[in-house]
């Protein structure tokens, strides 16, 4: 052995390098419905999806059976060799459905994955049509885009990326978020605030020079940096066009509020807008298998194909055919069972009883959201505004409580300014009912007034 004993004893007996190295966690051995059990038979609600991703819960059957099925027929071939059935199927169910001009997708294992390649389809399509000069990418403030590299180096959440800064790369500009919580002043309106948030794209796209930008990558509801906070009404709209006018790919971010997160298939179906670029993950596979996607209008297509014929990136594992079968399952049980349906009402009705019970809260500041996509602001003075300390580390305190009484909810931090700020975000499987939404607020109630009372007096 090469560890002492005495070290050891001071850290959980796992050879795994978890999230949180000194916090011994449970081991989930089963699912049921929207519920983990762990070994010790003790059951947890999922009011989150894990990270928005479990849309189905954790037992359904007729996703098991098709990978299944999938890995008797065929469990893996290279996409340098041969394409296979479940991609060339899934492929066609998302982009009969997708927002008008996406017509092809590139199936990767996850969010990041995605977004990486989003990034690299927009460089390389000004490549190919001649315009090389455009390599800068525009994101916003308080965003998240992934881990990798490249999608750290343009998300704008400085508590992620401050250790990694100086490895990445330097071609990112940002503007505000779109945040009427905070940023909208008290004599305009939502959609004037939107407008006057929009319009900082054109500021930083003049002041860097248009001919060097290539995209500008939004969520259209924004999840894990700011918890559940859309778009306002018209905001991505001006978006659209700002960018058409300058020639810029606009990217949506649905990584986290598709796939019928928030009651439409595709969330920005909601705001009436179409991107050239659009990444999926989370509830595309609902977690059955590794799975993400980057959908490409037919421009971005069409000039690649016209031009060198080869898309310059790869991953071993594209186009999987069992994680590709998984997601087929996936998106034809939400549609065959009407989900969105129950996404919408469930919603509806979970965003009312949160008011009921957190309305008046002195601590949360702001309820907001869409379908089952729903975040509270946590702040320390309902009038200010002003967030706990940071050093309170109050999500995770709620987030503590919450498992100690079988309830899981997706914490964060730095809700405000990427250090300061706290929110919890709620993403509930769309298989949600009356009785699971009941025991989500009231053990959420619970958590929150044990963990507040470890920070206030």
């Amino acid at each position: 052995m090469f560890l002492s004993v005495e070290f050891e004893s001071e850290f959980p007996m796992t050879r795994v390098l978890q999230r949180q190295i000194h916090h011994s966690y449970p081991t989930a051995v089963a699912g049921d419905g929207p519920y983990v059990i762990d070994a010790t038979g003790k059951r947890y609600l999922d009011a989150c999806g894990g990270a928005a991703v479990s849309c189905l819960g954790h037992s359904h059957r007729a996703v098991v059976d098709a990978i299944r099925e999938q890995l008797e027929k065929l469990p893996y071939a290279h996409t340098s060799f041969f394409t296979n059935e479940p991609s060339e199927e899934l492929a066609e169910f998302l982009t009969a459905r997708a927002p008008e001009g996406l017509e092809h997708v590139y199936f990767i294992s996850g969010g990041s994955e995605a977004n990486e390649t989003a990034l690299k389809l927009a460089r390389q399509y000004f490549v190919e049509i001649g315009q090389p000069r455009r390599a800068t990418f525009i994101a916003r403030r308080q965003s998240y885009h992934g881990n990798t590299l490249g999608v750290l180096s343009v998300a704008g959440n400085p508590g992620r990326q401050a250790i990694f800064d100086p490895i990445l790369a330097k071609n990112s500009l940002r503007i505000a978020p779109c945040y009427a919580y905070r940023d909208q002043r008290a004599d305009e309106s939502l959609e004037a605030y939107g407008r006057r948030a929009a319009d900082e794209l054109e500021t930083a796209i003049l002041a860097a020079g248009p001919e060097t930008v290539a995209a500008f990558i939004c969520e259209p509801v924004v999840g894990a940096t700011l918890g559940a906070v859309p778009a306002v009404p018209g905001y991505l709209k001006r978006v659209r066009e700002i960018c058409d006018k300058y020639g810029i790919l606009l990217i949506f971010d649905e990584v986290m509020c598709g796939m019928g997160r928030t009651g439409t298939l595709f969330a920005c179906e909601q705001d009436g807008v179409a991107p050239d670029l659009l990444t999926s993950a989370k509830g595309l596979g609902a977690g059955y298998q590794p799975i993400g996607a980057t959908l490409l209008s037919g421009k971005i297509f069409d000039a690649i194909a016209q031009g060198s014929g080869s898309f310059q990136h790869g991953f071993t594992y594209i186009g999987h055919p069992a994680a590709c079968a998984g997601a087929l399952a996936v998106q034809k049980a939400i549609e065959s069972e009407k989900l969105l349906d129950n996404v919408q009402a469930q919603g509806d009705a979970l965003v009312s009883d949160l008011e009921a019970r957190f309305g008046q809260h002195p601590h949360v500041g702001d309820i907001r959201g869409r379908g089952l996509f729903i975040g509270l602001e946590l702040v320390s003075d309902r009038g200010t505004k002003a967030p706990f300390a940071a050093s309170y580390r109050l999500n995770g305190r709620i987030k503590t409580e919450a498992m100690a009484r079988g309830l899981m909810c997706y914490p964060g931090g730095g809700t405000v300014d990427g250090w300061t700020g706290d929110h919890i975000l709620l993403a509930p499987p769309y298989i949600l009912e009356d009785s699971h939404r009941t025991e989500l607020v009231e053990k959420l109630g619970e958590a929150v007034e044990a963990a507040l009372s470890q920070v206030t007096t």
